[in-house]
């Protein structure tokens, strides 16, 4: 690669279309910064469902949902940041991007925040999942003897289960059909481990809290499978529960019986639009104590011209793959 240009991951229109594409370096403008990426992490949901599932071509700007990375170039006004800091991004797949330094308004969204020294880069991308965990479990008000089933324990509820856990309030329920995302849940901790393919969660959930229901379910599952387990999360819900709407790409509606919902309480994501830079503190406190697992949520390591494969694997063997890394270092 020249100095000049750079490689980034995109995807063409067609269905499950992944390639490496070459474009000049972006050079930061006012406020903004230069990133040279080491690792980015490939969220399932947004980019399986959202992007590579889908016929139509998608942005190079969306391909990717965090990156870390060090900073080899500072736009005007940048005062608090240095080459060579290590940082870590809302960003694409690629060995390159621009940023903002600072705050992005109105959503008051950390773009860009700088890496403790204890941090590594295979752990640093899980930070923007690990902000928006923090936001979710904020905004459910948990309280010491509440219930709280978590469906779907792919990288978002596997997160939003760690951080109730970390904040030491609830009794949390894992669903999942998937087994090494059920043994997984175990090892970090969740009171209750349901796997769906050998019990009726509904049943189960009722059992453990007397016939009464969960006091709050967080709906983490999306795509195709979402459907009946957003149903089975109205069912195990409590009177004056709240059940709390996560997973997306589901591509059809959700059934809301207006009889299941009645006394009942739906909640449609972060309620605020973006985690904000209290949460995203919270969320780096986390990672860099190591009370988020990203070791054992990380299962594959990818070098970033094999992006393609990182894509199937997801796409063709989920009870395999969790956490997947691309590695931009040469």
């Amino acid at each position: 690669m020249s100095q000049s240009t750079m490689k980034q991951v995109i995807k063409p229109e067609g269905r499950h279309r992944i390639e490496i594409e070459e474009v000049p370096v972006p050079e930061p403008g006012s406020g903004e910064i230069r990133i040279k990426a080491m690792r980015s992490l490939i969220s399932r949901g947004s980019e399986l469902g959202g992007r590579y599932r889908r016929e139509h071509a998608v942005s190079p700007d969306v391909m990717g949902y965090s990156m870390a990375g060090t900073v080899d170039a500072l736009g005007e006004g940048i005062d608090h940041l240095e080459i060579g800091d290590r940082v870590v991004a809302l960003a694409p797949h690629a060995q390159y991007v621009v940023r903002p330094a600072r705050l992005v308004f109105p959503w008051d969204q950390t773009v860009v925040m700088p890496m403790p020294a204890d941090l590594s880069f295979d752990s640093a991308p899980f930070y923007p999942l690990t902000a928006g965990a923090v936001t979710w479990v904020e905004v459910e008000d948990i309280r010491p003897q509440d219930t709280v089933v978590v469906l779907g324990q792919g990288l978002v509820g596997n997160l939003i289960l760690q951080v109730i856990k970390a904040n030491g309030v609830g009794k949390v329920v894992a669903v999942d059909a998937l087994e090494n995302r059920c043994a997984l849940a175990a090892e970090f901790g969740a009171d209750t481990v349901i796997n769906a393919r050998e019990e009726d969660p509904v049943r189960a959930v009722k059992r453990l809290t007397n016939g009464l229901g969960a006091d709050i379910v967080v709906y983490a599952v999306g795509g195709p499978a979402g459907p009946a387990a957003f149903e089975q999360g109205l069912d195990m819900l409590s009177l004056g529960g709240l059940i709390h709407l996560i997973g997306l790409y589901e591509d059809q509606p959700l059934s809301l019986s207006s009889e299941k919902i009645q006394g009942r309480k739906l909640l449609g994501g972060y309620f605020r639009t973006r985690a904000g830079a209290r949460q995203s503190r919270r969320a780096m406190e986390l990672l860099a104590s190591g009370a988020i697992r990203t070791d054992r949520m990380t299962t594959h390591r990818f070098p970033w011209h094999k992006a393609a494969d990182a894509f199937s694997l997801l796409h063709q063997r989920p009870g395999d793959a969790l956490g997947v890394l691309l590695d931009w270092q040469d």
